[in-house]
Formats: structure tokens, C-alpha cells, sequence
């Protein structure tokens, strides 16, 4: 009777599978669950991969803990009245389908309204509501589809789960294995026939072959399992050339010592293995630290206002933060960590968290969470945790913000990898049928060294260790960029579009005049409290010029994006702004950079702003604008006209009174023109207009504006940088096509010696890791030569 594997699962059914839907199953746990995906429209799940699934293992009363309140708390990253959000550790998660169904729990219950899974690290962060959905429940939903999710309090205290040490236990035993192996060899090696033949020639082939079970069927594991998931899916991997020359070395040895021709390939075969495990090893503690660097140590360029024991407010770094600190949040901020609102009026906006637009409100003793962007004036809080500045990451990198934008580089070295896997089975095919008939005895030999020194593992590294360690290099310069993918895009752009105001003009040297009537020090006062509330550039210049006042918070305070900023304070009332925005009726001169105050709907003045512009800037443009489109796009008057046209290149285009809305068209109108688009704006007014272009870069001065809209952040102190940065990524993208380049050719090389049977399997299988080595530290060191002679 032919086996009868599960649809679900792929395990063997036995005798009497259970039959429904014309399909079968090993139990009615599969069945089950592929009745509820069928019920809910996700038969596509097993399109993707068939026997994806796990057979579920639900015992409902192991998620009893999860109804208490404190293990509730502590488990969850962000927790309201209708939206709670867990991170949760799924072993079983292991392909596309895996994804797909996991990113698709929404159609199970329409209680969780998205979920986001983190394929390397095996996780899956889920939005739900708690009124209909509580965690337990949560917990069994993920059990009941095979997906049981592995809960250990004591992993989240620590705030980080253990570290795999399998990779190392693997190595261990490869080694082990091999070396013994190598020792088992020598009487072959050495021809020492009469002690070889006479006494131990059976016993040490048959120890040879003991010692390589634990190597294939244990170190070499995940080769053959990646292989077979991907043959099982139809694809081609990279992996499946090194597992048919596992198998085939395995199989022959095999069959020599049974039958007596030889002592087998047993010695290639473990060193094959070993010398795979040791390369995995290098590239995996290489890439962990690049990563270390991108969430430890390449900290944002933001600040926070923290108010000191004598009420004095002072800027500090936000890993500067420390428990109990007294920290002011102004309009537009990002709130940094978890605290307590201890003063003013909170309307939180917490879509960069949890997708959802509609602002929750927050009243003194209410705890609000990192992440969230206070609305409507300034708050205080007091600070319940440090900063953690991988959540940061983590934020910043949420799918809410991320677009598919997709890197040709990168597609390029998946189609090189596809292909390549094709053309060394196909050489290798055709090369073992040659010599079969010309001299059988290298057959194998040739076969087995051409899957194993073509394998394309160094073309696959050329991409992510070019660009990982390119990311960390920008870091420690201050530039600071949401992932690789944004190095990519910065090498093509084509158009480089500037906005003004705290972009290219610096708010820290500005200094201002004030024109008109003289205002009151009720007015005066009220003035300063409604400045302290705004983080725009010329509002936070203005707060810090004005003379020290009680601060008392607002009863009403509105800001009007590109417009102006107004407060209330009992029957008081004052707007701060654009002349329009204030209603001003006096004949002013319009052509100067200024900010217009009226009190009680009766205009009172002006202060005019004398701008400076950042330093380096006229050599910057004159750089760029030898490759790149240069435009300036202001919301400003055209006061500064003519001071620009004496900076900027001749020709260049200068928009000025331009809304956000008026921003974000001008650049869709290029990018439909076929332009690469590169916005430089400040984050606050430009957050639409950094999110279409292709690369939005926020320019960072001490301010905590946080836009999770761009793709980078780039200190003010290395602005007139911005152009070597770009230099920096295009050659970038020159060394992942050098190291193709390279790649190939040792390639060519290899496959010449292993096909003309001039290469054993052991010398390949050295020779194979240390070429994805020699890709990896050929990155590494043209990449730092970038950093230390370009930057």
C-alpha cells in the first residue's frame, strides 16, 4: 500500500487516514485546522507550501496564567482600553506560508486587527482588541492552527530570549568527527598495508562511518532540511547543490565499505561539513555584530526636554534618560519611553505603534507609552523606563510606515543565486556522464567537487555585508538610515529637492527684531507659553529669546500645519504666525523672514528673523549639482530670494510659500516623470512630502521630532556631508558588483580544476566557505576604506 502523507502537515497518515474534502489527514487536528483556513478564505496557504502546518497541540488549560492581570502587563508592549499589542515567539514558523498565514489572522477573528511576523527572529507582533479577544484566547487561536506559541516569563524579564547555541554544538561535532576521522585515514593515506589489511581495515571503516552519522544526519541537518523545503516548494535554493553532495558522498562511502571497494569518501565527507559549519559560523558572528552596532550603539539624533529639580529645562540625549526624570513633551513630539502624564492635556496619536489613527486622551495619572505623538500643546510626564533604543528601531521599521520599495540589486542576487543552483547541477550532471566513460574511478570525485565549490553561498553575501556594515559606518558618522534597502536607493536618485527653514538654515545662530506694538506681560506671557508648546524651528528660536514668565498650561492650544500656532488661557487668547494666518491688516514689508503676533484678534507686531545659513552649504550644492537635479521648495515668502541666488547654483528652481500639501505634489509630479527623489526637509512640516520621495532624510538639531516617514536622520552637524554620503552609497553598490564579479571568477576557476578531475572533495569543500569569507572581509575592508577616506 503506497504512504499517504497529511495534507495539512505532511506526516504519515498510516492505514486509515481520515478523508474529508477529498484530501487526507493524519488526525482530526490537521483536519480542523484546514477547515478553518478553507471557512475563512486562506486555502492559499497551502499554495504557497504544501504541508506547511504543524499538527496543533492545544491543551487550553497551560494558558490559564495568561488571565492574570500582572503576568497580562508585563507581557504586553502597549495597553489601552481597545488595543492591546503582544510580541510573541512562534518555533514553528519556518516558510513563506508561515508568514502569510500568520500576517493573515485577522480573517480568523476579526478581533485582531493586524499582526506583523519577524521571520528571522521567529516572532509575531499582533494588534488586537481586549474587549473580544483576551490573551488566553489569543494564545489557544495560535495553538489550535499549529502555530503554539512559546510563552516564558522568565525570557521577558530579561527582555531577551536566549541565544541559540545550536550553530556552536553543530561545529563541536563536526569537528570532533572530522579530526577523528582524519586520524582513521592515515593507514589509507600512508599505504600501510600489512597492519591496515591484516587487523583493523574493517574496524576503522566502519568507525569512519559511525563517526559521519552525527555529522550528516546532526551538524549537516539544515542543509538537508533547506533543500528539501525548497524542492518541496519548487524552488531551487542554494542549498540543494551542497545537500546532493552530502547525500552523494554519504550514500557512496556507504556502499564502498559495505561491499569492500574502498574506504569511501568519509573524510571529505566530514570536512566538507565542518569547513561549511565554520564559514556559517564567521559570516553569522560577523552580521550579529553589524547588528549589534545598528540597535545598541547608532543611537537617533534626538533629543528631549527634560525639566530639572529647579524647573529649569534643559535638552539632553534620550539615552541620557534615566527613571524618575521630569521630561516636557511639546506638539508634534515623540514620546520617548513609558511614564506618567503628570501635567497638562494629553491627545496622543499612536498610529506609529499600532496603525490606529484616531488620537486617545490622556488625563494627569493616566500612564502613556513610548511611541506615541502628542497632539495638542505641551505635557509633562514622569518617567517610568530608560529608553530602549531597539524598540526605537523597531518603530521605526513598522510596517504602518514601510513601502515595497524594491532594490534591483538585491533581485539581482536572488536570480543569480536561482540560477546559478541550476547551471552547477547541470555542469555537474554533465561533467560526471564524460567521465564515466573515460575513467570512471573520478566520476564521483568530479561530481561531488563541482556541487560543492560552485555553490553561490558568496554571491548571496556580497548584498546584505556591503550594505550591513555601509549602515553601520554611517552611523558612527552621525547619518543614521532605517535599513539597507535605503543605501540602494540613495545611489540611484537622480533629483535632490531642500526645504529651507531649519533644513538648510540654522535656527541656533538665528537672531530676531520685534516691529509693532508693544505687548503687555500678560501677553508677553502668554506668548512664551504658547511658543513652549510648538517645536517648529522659529517658535522654539522665539521661546528661547523671550524673557523667563510663570509657566501655566493652556486652556486651548491648536497648531495649523505651514500656518501658525494659537493658545487660550482663560479669556486671553493669541495667534502666532504667518501674516494671513494672524489677519494682519498693517502694511509690512512682506520680503523678510518674520513671525506675526496678534492678541484678542487685534494684530500687535512682528518679529523678524535674520537667517543663517549652515555652514559649508554653498560647496555642498556646487558638489551636487555636477550629477544631481538641485530645487529648494520653502513654505517661507520669497524674502530670501536673493541671498539664495547667491549660494545656490545659477538656474536653480526655488518654489517659495509652499504648503505641505503643495511639497508632497511637486515631488509625485517628478517621480511621475520618471525622477529618483531625494527630500532633505526638518521632519515636521515635510513628514508627507519625506514619505513620497524615494529617500526623505530628516535634518536632526537637538530636536525630538521623530519622523517615522523618513528613511534617515542626519545630524545638523554633518549637513554639508549629505553629498559624500551619497558618493559613499554608489560605491557601495560598485563593490556588491565587484564582489559578483569576484565571486564569479573563483567560481570559474574552481569548476575548471573540479571538472577536468584535478580537485578532490576535502580541498573543495576548504576551498568553498573561504570563498564566502574572502567576499565577506573584501566588503568589510572596502567598505571601512569608504568610511575612513570618503566620509
Amino acid at each position: 500500500m503506497d504512504k499517504v502523507n497529511c495534507y495539512h502537515c505532511g506526516d504519515d497518515c498510516g492505514k486509515l487516514p481520515i478523508v474529508h474534502d477529498g484530501k487526507n489527514f493524519c488526525c482530526n487536528g490537521c483536519k480542523t485546522v484546514y477547515e478553518i483556513f478553507s471557512s475563512n478564505d486562506l486555502s492559499y496557504y497551502y499554495d504557497l507550501q504544501s504541508s506547511a502546518g504543524a499538527i496543533p497541540n492545544v491543551v487550553e488549560s497551560k494558558y490559564e496564567f495568561l488571565t492574570e492581570p500582572k503576568i497580562i502587563e508585563r507581557l504586553l508592549e502597549f495597553n489601552e482600553d481597545k488595543i492591546q499589542i503582544v510580541n510573541l515567539y512562534i518555533p514553528h514558523i519556518h516558510c513563506s506560508s508561515c508568514i502569510w498565514i500568520l500576517e493573515n489572522l485577522n480573517k480568523l477573528n476579526p478581533s485582531i486587527s493586524s499582526s506583523q511576523v519577524d521571520f528571522p527572529k521567529k516572532t509575531v507582533r499582533i494588534v488586537f482588541n481586549p474587549e473580544t479577544l483576551n490573551l488566553k484566547d489569543l494564545a489557544i487561536l495560535l495553538a489550535r492552527i499549529g502555530y503554539e506559541p512559546y510563552i516564558s516569563l522568565e525570557d521577558y524579564d530579561k527582555g531577551e530570549k536566549k541565544v541559540n547555541r545550536g550553530l556552536i554544538y553543530k561545529l563541536g561535532v563536526a569537528g570532533f568527527a572530522f579530526g577523528n576521522v582524519m586520524f582513521l585515514s592515515f593507514p589509507e593515506y600512508f599505504e600501510v598495508n600489512e597492519f591496515w589489511l591484516d587487523q583493523y581495515k574493517g574496524l576503522f571503516r566502519w568507525l569512519m562511518f559511525a563517526f559521519s552519522l552525527p555529522v550528516v544526519f546532526y551538524a549537516g541537518q539544515d542543509y538537508l532540511i533547506s533543500a528539501f523545503k525548497g524542492l518541496r516548494s519548487k524552488l531551487m535554493n542554494i542549498d540543494v547543490p551542497i545537500a546532493l553532495g552530502i547525500l552523494v558522498l554519504f550514500f557512496r562511502s556507504t556502499l564502498e565499505i559495505i561491499f569492500d571497494w574502498g574506504s569511501g569518501f568519509f573524510d571529505s565527507l566530514t570536512g566538507l561539513i565542518f569547513f561549511l559549519l565554520v564559514g556559517k559560523f564567521f559570516q553569522q558572528k560577523t552580521y550579529s555584530f553589524l547588528s549589534f552596532e545598528r540597535d545598541y550603539k547608532s543611537y537617533f539624533p534626538i533629543a528631549v526636554t527634560r525639566i530639572s529639580k529647579n524647573d529649569k529645562e534643559e535638552t539632553v540625549q534620550i539615552y541620557d534618560i534615566e527613571r524618575g526624570d521630569r521630561l516636557l513633551i511639546r506638539n508634534e513630539e515623540l514620546i520617548p519611553v513609558d511614564g506618567i502624564l503628570i501635567n497638562g492635556r494629553a491627545q496622543i496619536d499612536y498610529s506609529f505603534v499600532t496603525g490606529e489613527s484616531e488620537p486617545v486622551f490622556k488625563e494627569s495619572g493616566d500612564k502613556i507609552y513610548a511611541g506615541g505623538k502628542q497632539l495638542e500643546g505641551a505635557i509633562e510626564m514622569d518617567v517610568l523606563k530608560t529608553v530602549s533604543q531597539s524598540y526605537l528601531t523597531q518603530l521605526w521599521s513598522s510596517s504602518v510606515f514601510s513601502e515595497d520599495k524594491e532594490s534591483k540589486f538585491q533581485t539581482l542576487t536572488d536570480s543569480i543565486g536561482k540560477r546559478f543552483t541550476w547551471a552547477v547541477l547541470t555542469i555537474a550532471f554533465v561533467a560526471t556522464v564524460f567521465w564515466l566513460y573515460h575513467d570512471s574511478s573520478k566520476a564521483m570525485n568530479v561530481f561531488t567537487a563541482v556541487l560543492i565549490i560552485a555553490c553561490p553561498c558568496a554571491i548571496a553575501l556580497a548584498a546584505p555585508f556591503t550594505l550591513g556594515n555601509m549602515l553601520r559606518i554611517f552611523g558612527r558618522k552621525k547619518f543614521y538610515l532605517k535599513n539597507t534597502q535605503t543605501i540602494e536607493q540613495l545611489a540611484q536618485i537622480d533629483t535632490a529637492i531642500f526645504d529651507k527653514t531649519g533644513t538648510i538654515t540654522t535656527t541656533q545662530k538665528s537672531k530676531a527684531t520685534y516691529e509693532g506694538m508693544q505687548l503687555s506681560i500678560e501677553e508677553e506671557a502668554l506668548l512664551k507659553n504658547t511658543l513652549r508648546a510648538s517645536n517648529h524651528p522659529l517658535s522654539r528660536t522665539l521661546y528661547d529669546m523671550l524673557a523667563e514668565h510663570n509657566i501655566v498650561p493652556l486652556d486651548e492650544y491648536h497648531e495649523h500645519l505651514g500656518q501658525g500656532i494659537e493658545g487660550q488661557k482663560d479669556e486671553s487668547h493669541i495667534k502666532v504666525g504667518s501674516a494671513d494666518f494672524v489677519g494682519n491688516s498693517a502694511d509690512y514689508d512682506s520680503e523678510k523672514t518674520s513671525v506675526h503676533i496678534s492678541s484678542n484678534d487685534a494684530y500687535k507686531g512682528r518679529f523678524v528673523f535674520h537667517n543663517h545659513y549652515r555652514i559649508g552649504i554653498s560647496n555642498l550644492f556646487k558638489a551636487m549639482d555636477d550629477y544631481l537635479h538641485l530645487a529648494i521648495l520653502s513654505g517661507d515668502n520669497e524674502g530670501e530670494k536673493t541671498r539664495l541666488e547667491k549660494i545656490v547654483p545659477k538656474l536653480t528652481p526655488m518654489y517659495f510659500n509652499q504648503k505641505p500639501n503643495d511639497k508632497l505634489n511637486f515631488i509625485k509630479t517628478l517621480q511621475e516623470q520618471g525622477k529618483k527623489v531625494l527630500m532633505v526637509g526638518d521632519g515636521l512640516n515635510d513628514a508627507g512630502a519625506l514619505a513620497q520621495s524615494n529617500v526623505g532624510i530628516a535634518i536632526s538639531e537637538n530636536v525630538n521630532v521623530f519622523s517615522p516617514a523618513c528613511d534617515g536622520i542626519l545630524d545638523a552637524t554633518k549637513f554639508e556631508q549629505l553629498n559624500q554620503y551619497i558618493l559613499a552609497s554608489k560605491k557601495a553598490m560598485k563593490i556588491i558588483k565587484l564582489s559578483f564579479i569576484l565571486s564569479l571568477v573563483y567560481n570559474v576557476v574552481g569548476l575548471y580544476f573540479a571538472v577536468t578531475g584535478q580537485l578532490e572533495p576535502v580541498i573543495a569543500a576548504i576551498l568553498m566557505p573561504l570563498s564566502s569569507i574572502s567576499v565577506v572581509v573584501f566588503t568589510t575592508l572596502a567598505t571601512n576604506f569608504i568610511g575612513k577616506n570618503v566620509l
